[in-house]
Parts: structure tokens; C-alpha cells; sequence
């Protein structure tokens, strides 16, 4: 009978005391942007250190240039090469070829005007019978190799000016697109291998050193972006359906004494363990999941990495 008088006032106090809120726990996480190496080659210089605020087009590293050089010369190259082609292709033949075909079309006529007099000459004395028919013959066949010379220098000419054919020069045109997209791509190449910040923040990592050789798409810097941090948490599986995207939640940081008004922006689709096939009240009420909640603009000069709480108490707009 003594030991229920004093179990009595334990269990009134009990019943006074206040039971504590439950929370969802994280850290406060600011947006990261990794930087990538574009080419397999070495760091020839670092121009950041770690912890360094940078701006949006900043220089942070360059990789060597060596090889990608040599390959913007050689494009170079290339499109002058096209671009001398189109030019002879549009400018035609040279004026003194033109002049030259000409000469040779009045040699040759003037050697048929020849062997044509000729050939009526012998063909009149083969008619008097004062030449055999084996001379008629053979006049006739030099007038005719002569008519033919005459025929190929006189088509040689129009051809010299005439000028391309215009197949011939959209082809050089082509060409000539081709290496300048070419040369573009490899000139950008080129300035890829100067690592820029892509936004505003503070160097957060720098993986690699000064000499040392970096393999395609490996990260090479990691910037967290300047914007006001966001507390990252994972939420109880009861508690999702209690506070949809768009719900206001008060979140305590470790260090500051006056709690801060969130909104939850995102709540993650999938659990972050992996679910059965069936699973009962006890086990679903396990599962977690990732949250993100964006906090007020007075929390902007924060650090990453601090723990925080959220209040779950059913109460939020």
C-alpha cells in the first residue's frame, strides 16, 4: 500500500511534464557545382586556393595546351586550304591559259585551212588522172586529223572559258564550311582547357594538384554556390502526407538561438531505404524521406555542414 502512495505523485508529474516535440534531423547544404577537366592532360597552373570566393567567369586552373594547340594550327590550315580552292573555282582559269587555248585554236585551224587546200588540190589531179588515188587518200586522212585537232583546241577553249562547273563549287563551298566549323570546334576546345567558374561561390575543393594529370571528365574544382543554404532532412513516412511542398516548418541550427521559418521546396519520390514487397504499419513508419526546406535570407551567411532540427509537431500553414 506504501509503494502505490508513491507511485501515485510520480505518475501526476509525469502527466505535467511536457513531451518534446518530434523533429526531423539534417544539415544545412548549399548547391555544389563541379567543374570537369575536358581533355586528359596535365595542370599547368591553379590560380585559386580553397576557401577563395570566386565570380561567375573567374580563371580557377588551365590545363596544358600542347596537343590542342597543334590541332587548331591544323584546322587553321585546312580552311585556308578551302578557302584558296573556292576563290580558284569562283576566279575561273588563269588569264593566260585562256590566251594560250586561244593561240592553239588558231594554229589548228590555220593547219586545217592548210590541209583542206591541199586535199582539193590532190583530189583535181586524181580527177585528171595526173595523181594516183593513194595520195587523195592519204590528203584526206591529214585534212581530217587536222579538222579533229581543230575541234578539241576550240573545245578546250570554251571549257577554259566557260569557267567550274557549279557542282564543283558548291562542293568547295561545303568544304569550306566544313573546316571552319572545324576550326571552331577546336578553338573551343582550346579555351575549355582553361577551367572558368560557371557561378558565384567559394572554392570548396580543389582535388588535384599543380603537375598532376587529370583523366576526362574528373573533377577538377568544386564551387558552393553563394546562395542562401538550405536545410537538407529526412522526414518520417507518417509525417510526409502532414507537410506537402509549400508548408511552413520552423528549423533550429545548431548555434543560432532564434529558430527560423522554412518552406519545404521538395520532398524526395522514393524512400531512402529500400522498401519490401509488403510491409506493415510498424515497418512503413521507418522509412525516411529526403527533404529539402529553403530558409529565409537572414540565414545567407550560414556555413554548410551544421546540424539542424525541424519541428514536427502538426502545426505549420
Amino acid at each position: 500500500m506504501r509503494n502505490g502512495l508513491i507511485i501515485l505523485p510520480l505518475l501526476a508529474l509525469l502527466g505535467c511534464m511536457p513531451q518534446q516535440t518530434p523533429q526531423a534531423l539534417g544539415t544545412l547544404e548549399r548547391d555544389r557545382v563541379s567543374l570537369t577537366a575536358t581533355a586528359n592532360e596535365i595542370i599547368e597552373k591553379i590560380s585559386v586556393q580553397e576557401g577563395q570566393t570566386v565570380h561567375q567567369g573567374d580563371e580557377l586552373l588551365t590545363l596544358s595546351s600542347i596537343s590542342q594547340r597543334a590541332l587548331v594550327a591544323k584546322a587553321t590550315a585546312q580552311q585556308v586550304q578551302a578557302q584558296t580552292q573556292l576563290t580558284k573555282l569562283l576566279n575561273g582559269e588563269r588569264s593566260e591559259d585562256v590566251a594560250s587555248a586561244q593561240a592553239n585554236v588558231e594554229n589548228a585551224r590555220v593547219r586545217l585551212d592548210n590541209e583542206e587546200k591541199q586535199y582539193r588540190r590532190i583530189a583535181e589531179l586524181v580527177a585528171r588522172k595526173l595523181s594516183s588515188p593513194a595520195e587523195k587518200d592519204n590528203a584526206l586522212a591529214k585534212r581530217d586529223e587536222a579538222r579533229a585537232s581543230y575541234n578539241s583546241a576550240l573545245q578546250t577553249l570554251k571549257k577554259l572559258s566557260a569557267g567550274y562547273r557549279a557542282e564543283d563549287i558548291e562542293v568547295a563551298r561545303a568544304e569550306l564550311a566544313a573546316a571552319k566549323a572545324n576550326l571552331e570546334l577546336e578553338q573551343h576546345k582550346l579555351s575549355e582547357l582553361t577551367i572558368t567558374a560557371t557561378r558565384d561561390g567559394i572554392v570548396d575543393s580543389l582535388p588535384y594538384h599543380q603537375g598532376e594529370r587529370v583523366p576526362v571528365n574528373g573533377i577538377v574544382a568544386i564551387i558552393a554556390a553563394e546562395t542562401t543554404p538550405y536545410a537538407r532532412v529526412y522526414l518520417p513516412e507518417p509525417l510526409v502526407a502532414t507537410y506537402p511542398v509549400g508548408s511552413q516548418v520552423t528549423v533550429h541550427v545548431d548555434g543560432v538561438a532564434q529558430p527560423l521559418q522554412g518552406k519545404v521546396r521538395w520532398i524526395s519520390k522514393e524512400s531512402s531505404f529500400t522498401t519490401y514487397r509488403s510491409m506493415s504499419a510498424s515497418d512503413r513508419s521507418r522509412l525516411v524521406f529526403l527533404t529539402k526546406i529553403d530558409l529565409p535570407e537572414s540565414a545567407s551567411a550560414l556555413p554548410a555542414g551544421i546540424p539542424v532540427q525541424v519541428d514536427l509537431d502538426g502545426q505549420h500553414e
